[in-house]
């Protein structure tokens, strides 16, 4: 698919694209940051407030819940309306929850405060995709992705460095509030910043939303996500109540059937069902959905190995996942630039990296002895580095060749299948983690090993998407090479 020449742009032109593209970027990486940061601060919240079990786990599963379920539509809303108003709104909703979770003196607040957050944070998130798909192309784009995509990465694995830290700061009582108040200074600046630099909406004919579509799909991903997030963290995977997936899997049918008829009447469909028949689009969400069960549950479980298997502190344990950091923001910044001349070459490769990188770790943690952390660096940087060109790439291959009006509908799907694969991954991994060190008496390492098979088998589902996508666009542009 080609793409149209671009016209030619002044330099202040030039200079407020990328001005807008670091709003995008500083607030993608605020709610990122949400999701690994507060995971350190859940033993101070307990403490702090009295909490129980369920408290914390909605602390973490409220979050994401709310964030999964509003993900596309936003993304819709930003088509049809204004990204940058729907921008702002998330912000300030984002800000204000934010201070809500930091005042809160009840359980019950900061759990609701935190389902807000995640409405604030699922509203952002499939704007910033639209943003840079509309703002850029080419290779520019290709380098705007590779941005974003160093600032999951970045954001990911930095979380318990920073909630450590803050921590630290602010004493085991009162420390983990820092961590949601360090949100309100970068929420107001932000608001000032994307009043100033994101274009405003390119007006058109007004757009129908789909409430009817929009409760069929937010339902049914509540109904998807809610046995992933419902009971403890370490609960059995058969306590978990999966006949709501029944429920779900109805709701969807449901919305697909709506869908069509709505779209025989010539109406504007919550998604575009022609996204369905974009290959690119459709193993890219397979591929990223895969990847990220097993990329979230890896900074899980090794931080719960080296915390309660090691006894490191939440700051020794944040410092260990560092080299994955370094590793992921450099590769994602190089994939930027290479995913226009590799394309779908450059996701197996990292995929690859990611695959042997977590088999060695599989292989040494057993004899490693002292000093894990360190051990580990040099494993954990050359993951980063097969992380970072997965991530980004791959945000830019599954929406090649879907049309800029439907950007943000497209990469709010994309998003939710990532969230969704997430939790899907957290909870099996965790749950068969936590099984084998109760089978095993407290055996840390062998807990860590066991549940490391699991995470390397979704990502090697990924690297089998990804081959499929490498092997059709080598098809597709056969006929092409030929004459």
């Amino acid at each position: 698919m080609t793409e149209p020449t671009e016209p030619q742009l002044t330099p202040e032109e030039r200079d407020r694209r990328w001005h807008a593209l670091a709003v995008c970027l500083l607030a993608g990486a605020m709610t990122l940051l949400d999701v690994s940061i507060v995971n350190v601060a859940l033993p101070s919240i307990r403490e702090g407030l009295d909490a129980g079990d369920s408290t914390i786990q909605w602390v973490v599963a409220g979050y994401a819940l709310a964030f999964g379920i509003v993900l596309v539509p936003a993304g819709r809303l930003g088509d049809a309306r204004s990204r940058k108003t729907v921008f702002i709104a998330g912000v300030a909703l984002f800000t204000v929850a934010s201070a809500v979770c930091g005042a809160a003196q009840e359980p019950l607040w900061i759990g609701a405060a935190r389902l807000v957050q995640g409405i604030g944070g699922g509203l952002i998130t499939p704007q910033v995709s639209g943003f840079i798909q509309n703002l850029f192309k080419g290779p520019e784009r290709g380098r705007a992705f590779g941005l974003f995509g160093a600032t999951i990465g970045v954001s990911t694995a930095i979380g318990p460095v920073l909630g450590g830290l803050l921590i630290q700061l602010g004493g085991e009582e009162s420390g983990w509030r820092l961590v949601f108040y360090v949100n309100v200074p970068i929420g107001i600046l932000l608001m000032v910043m994307a009043h100033r630099y994101l274009p405003g909406a390119v007006r058109g004919p007004k757009q129908s939303l789909d409430p009817v579509g929009v409760l069929l799909f937010g339902a049914a991903m509540f109904f998807v996500l809610l046995p992933l997030v419902t009971g403890g963290q370490d609960s059995s995977l058969s306590q978990r109540p999966w006949w709501l997936l029944g429920i779900s899997a109805a709701l969807l049918i449901a919305f697909v059937l709506w869908e069509r008829y709505w779209a025989g009447r010539d109406r504007e469909t919550l998604l575009d069902m022609s996204l369905v028949k974009v290959r690119s689009f459709v193993l890219g969400v397979g591929l990223g959905t895969f990847y990220f069960a097993g990329f979230t549950s890896i900074f899980i479980v090794l931080t719960l190995y080296l915390q309660q298997g090691l006894g490191y502190s939440a700051l020794e344990a944040g410092l260990t996942q560092l080299p994955f950091a370094v590793g992921s923001a450099v590769a994602a910044l190089l994939g930027g630039r290479l995913v226009e001349r590799m394309g779908r070459a450059l996701v197996v490769t990292g995929l690859v990296l990611i695959s042997v990188s977590l088999v060695i770790v599989d292989i040494l943690v057993p004899h490693l002895g002292s000093d894990v952390g360190l051990k580990l660096a040099p494993v954990l940087l050359l993951a980063g580095l097969g992380g970072g060109l997965v991530i980004s790439p791959n945000i830019t291959l599954a929406l090649d060749e879907v049309e800029p009006a439907r950007a943000g509908a497209g990469g709010g799907l994309l998003q939710t299948a990532q969230r969704v694969g997430s939790a899907i991954g957290v909870a099996i991994v965790l749950a068969l983690f936590f099984e084998r060190v109760r089978s095993t008496r407290g055996d840390f390492a062998d807990a860590l090993s066991y549940s490391l098979h699991v995470t390397i088998g979704f990502v090697l589902v990924a690297l089998l998407l990804g081959i499929a996508d490498l092997a059709r666009r080598a098809r597709d542009a056969r006929p092409t090479t030929d004459h």
